[in-house]
């Protein structure tokens, strides 16, 4: 089933020239004169390579089939990460450039989704929400009530965010991990 380029969003896989690309970003023009347009900002599935271009909202594409299953994050060895798959025990080994942003909040024994093409992991999905323990922060100064004033933490994953004044070390977190943001204490 053919996709136009008015219908791209972040993560939608669709083929060009035979080949899948994955929309990395995407922004919908609207000009006071000419024609509106889709700035497109993609990245060649197979290859890594990303590229720019603006496209008309109408213009069709073939839908890139991806598949997606689940694996357990078990643990990494320098450059490469091992994935293991729930039903069948399988070890998958995937270099760090597949990772993408959102991993660095992602503990060992984390179930994630493994992203692929013909059977070629392009991406890992991480869960949308981490719940992860402050392990390093400055401790918060007594009587600065400014609101949103932040200071950077330290995680157990050793991802580093902004995190409100009160948030003090050995606490659990959670975090957004699509945006990088805290989202509140996690109650025990």
């Amino acid at each position: 089933m053919p996709i136009s380029a008015g219908d791209f969003r972040k993560g939608v896989v669709f083929e060009m020239d035979g080949k899948p690309m994955l929309v990395v970003d995407f922004q919908h023009v609207k000009p006071g004169k000419g024609a509106a347009f889709v700035r497109t900002k993609y990245k060649n599935v197979m290859t890594g390579a990303i590229r720019e271009e603006s496209f008309n909202p109408s213009a069709k594409f073939e839908n890139g089939t991806v598949e997606r299953r689940n694996a357990e994050y078990s643990y990494n060895d320098g450059d490469l990460y091992y994935f293991m798959d729930p039903e069948t025990y399988d070890m998958t080994p995937l270099n760090k450039d597949v990772l993408g942003d959102g991993f660095q909040f992602v503990k060992e024994n984390t179930m994630c989704t493994l992203v692929s093409y013909k059977g070629s992991v392009f991406s890992v999905e991480a869960p949308n929400f981490m719940e992860l323990e402050v392990t390093a922060t400055e401790p918060g100064v007594r009587g600065d009530t400014a609101t949103n004033v932040t200071k950077p933490a330290t995680l157990e994953t050793g991802a580093i965010i902004k995190v409100p004044l009160f948030i003090n070390e050995g606490e659990k977190i959670q975090v957004d991990t699509r945006t990088g943001e805290y989202l509140g204490r996690v109650k025990e």
